[in-house]
């Protein structure tokens, strides 16, 4: 087959952040920066769908539920606790394979190689044909990630001021889009974004 009869590709659909920030579905993404569970429950938000969360058995901070509840009912969350690292990928490759649950959440210790993402990424897609479902798969990784073969690497840190809650998020890495920084905040249980204060945010971006 040459390249004037291959059928086009379908664009693909997205998951919704905040006005204009968006994730693509079937995908691997990493989550990183000091407030990056607090966006994986901004991401979680925009639904109602059930979450597996894996989280490494040696863990000592939990989820605090009073801390959840602000972005998502708990009970939404089921938590899968593996005894060894190499262990956290494996849950997270077969939840997704498995076709069952549309929001998958791992926390790792250090960002995953690029044969590892890549089976993530076929899991996910192999998971939504089988459940009929569109899939989000989401590492999050501390310091400033680094996950090779990502879909999207994006960071967030807290910008909290005057009382209001704020977080920086950044989107350093995308495959089909451009570095990219936002202001957001936290109201009527939806993320938002601040435009004015662009600026600011763009200066952080280019010193880096």
């Amino acid at each position: 087959m040459n390249a004037l009869t291959r059928k086009p590709l379908k664009p693909a659909s997205t998951h919704q952040i905040a006005q204009g920030i968006t994730l693509p579905y079937d995908r691997a993404h990493e989550l990183c920066g000091p407030s990056r569970r607090s966006l994986a429950l901004m991401i979680a938000s925009r639904n109602d769908a059930p979450i597996l969360w894996i989280k490494p058995d040696w863990h000592p901070d939990d989820l605090n539920p009073q801390g959840v509840v602000r972005f998502i009912n708990p009970a939404r969350i089921t938590f899968v606790r593996p005894k060894r690292a190499e262990d956290i990928l494996w849950c997270m490759e077969e939840s997704l394979r498995a076709g069952c649950v549309p929001l998958v959440i791992a926390e790792c210790d250090t960002p995953p190689a690029l044969t590892p993402i890549r089976r993530l990424h076929l899991a996910a897609q192999s998971g939504a044909e089988l459940g009929k479902i569109k899939i989000l798969p989401l590492l999050l990784t501390p310091g400033d990630g680094g996950a090779q073969g990502i879909e999207t690497r994006w960071h967030m840190a807290p910008r909290h001021a005057q009382g209001q809650s704020r977080w920086l998020l950044q989107r350093r890495r995308a495959r089909m889009a451009p570095p990219a920084a936002w202001a957001l905040g936290w109201e009527q249980k939806e993320a938002r974004v601040y435009p004015e204060t662009a600026p600011d945010i763009s200066s952080d971006i280019a010193a880096e």
